[in-house]
């Protein structure tokens, strides 16, 4: 080690790239403080004091050093996610130096380029909303509809990537446009249950990641970080429920047309091919690393078994919770194999698949509509498949810390 390029002021850089690139990839703000904590012993430091917020990092490693505070940047990709975690555990094993370190940050993380293009990303959209009508709605008709329905939320993305300013519009305007698309051909007389065909073909743009991180953060006590997670999240569901609203207002429709009703019974085989249509759009869209492909196909067969079998017996909530919760003891024990995937990269695209499935954003959807007993039941409904799905993240992710070590990150 050299003066210039491994002393406390290069560690201290060194832990602010690192704590804010993992809180870019969506790991959790619990994560991030134990794995500097455990950095910085690695590197010398034992004075270290971190505060990890979702869109900011505090941090200053003793009591005569100022705090420095790192402002988050874009979203890292699953991909450049996963190098960083590399990298962090090169670190920890003391087979890289600070300099080192810091160089494979900027060349083969933030400056990594996509293993694939931005708009092959974007048309993971179409496979998403297919497979996903195929479990809720799979008429011919309703998944025409969702095949172009999903080729306009993969140019809404494209847009948004060009233009990060309009990324707060991304929930309404979507929104809108497909249910606006969807029930002109309800009005039509085109096709039947259309609620059901625009949540699959919108089910992609769900904050599924933040949803989860925010219960992990819970579940470990982060109650603020946590807390605004899942603020922000409801703000955006709300947002898409009102695009549903708007648009049915727009065409006209009324109540009795957005009732959560399935038309076209699904058979089980159509079932597989929705989730692997599914997980195929979900792993191109996330540029999930190639290889954790096995183990995330894995995680959401698991989540779809226990879902669709127990779902059909007991009902949406119950299999809610049996998705939720297969997902993430399935996601746990790949963890913990040689090279296996921290927890979140295989429960996010599962999570993703459970929640459409569960039907809970039909019922919230349905909030907006109908008579007083109705709206309750609606709401019971909805708050009922929300918490299965939320109890089963928060095992998982309990699970997940109790079984790593402190410093080892999880979710």
């Amino acid at each position: 080690m050299t003066e210039n390029t491994d002393s406390p002021a290069a560690a201290q850089e060194l832990l602010v790239t690192i704590g804010a690139g993992l809180l870019a990839g969506g790991i959790s703000s619990v994560d991030v403080e134990d794995a500097l904590t455990g950095l910085a012993r690695t590197m010398g430091i034992r004075k270290l004091r971190v505060a990890a917020l979702p869109r900011g990092l505090f941090l200053t490693s003793g009591s005569g050093d100022s705090t420095k505070f790192e402002r988050i940047g874009p979203d890292l990709r699953f991909d450049q996610t996963a190098k960083l975690l590399d990298i962090v555990d090169a670190l920890r094993a003391r087979r890289l130096t600070i300099e080192t370190a810091r160089l494979k940050i900027e060349t083969e993380v933030h400056a990594a380029p996509p293993r694939w293009p931005g708009w092959l990303s974007n048309l993971g959209a179409v496979p998403i909303g297919i497979g996903l009508c195929l479990l809720l709605e799979p008429g011919l008709v309703n998944l025409a509809f969702a095949a172009f329905g999903s080729l306009i939320v993969a140019g809404v993305l494209a847009i948004n990537g060009r233009w990060p300013n309009l990324n707060p519009l991304l929930p309404v305007s979507s929104a809108f446009i497909v249910s606006v698309i969807v029930l002109i051909g309800y009005r039509l007389d085109w096709l039947e249950s259309p609620l059901r065909t625009i949540v699959a073909t919108l089910a992609l743009l769900l904050p599924g990641s933040a949803v989860v991180t925010g219960l992990t953060e819970i579940s470990a006590g982060a109650l603020s970080a946590g807390s605004s997670r899942l603020v922000s999240a409801s703000v955006q569901l709300a947002m898409f429920i009102a695009g549903v609203a708007g648009a049915a207002a727009i065409t006209g429709t009324g109540a009795e047309a957005l009732r959560n009703s399935q038309l076209a019974d699904s058979a089980w085989q159509l079932s597989a091919l929705g989730v692997l249509c599914a997980t195929i759009g979900l792993m191109l869209y996330l540029y999930t690393p190639l290889e954790h492909t096995v183990p995330i196909i894995v995680t959401i067969a698991a989540a779809a078994t226990a879902q669709l079998g127990i779902g059909a017996e007991f009902g949406a909530a119950v299999g809610g919770l049996a998705g939720a919760l297969a997902a993430s003891l399935v996601a746990v024990i790949l963890s913990r194999l040689p090279r296996g995937p921290i927890w979140r990269i295989s429960y996010v695209p599962a999570f993703l698949i459970v929640a459409p499935g569960s039907f809970g954003l039909l019922n919230a959807s349905q909030l907006e509509f109908g008579d007083g007993s109705g709206v309750a039941g609606s709401m019971l409904a909805a708050g009922a498949t929300f918490f299965s799905i939320a109890i089963g993240t928060v095992i998982g992710a309990a699970v997940a810390h109790t079984v790593e070590p402190k410093d080892e990150i999880v979710a």
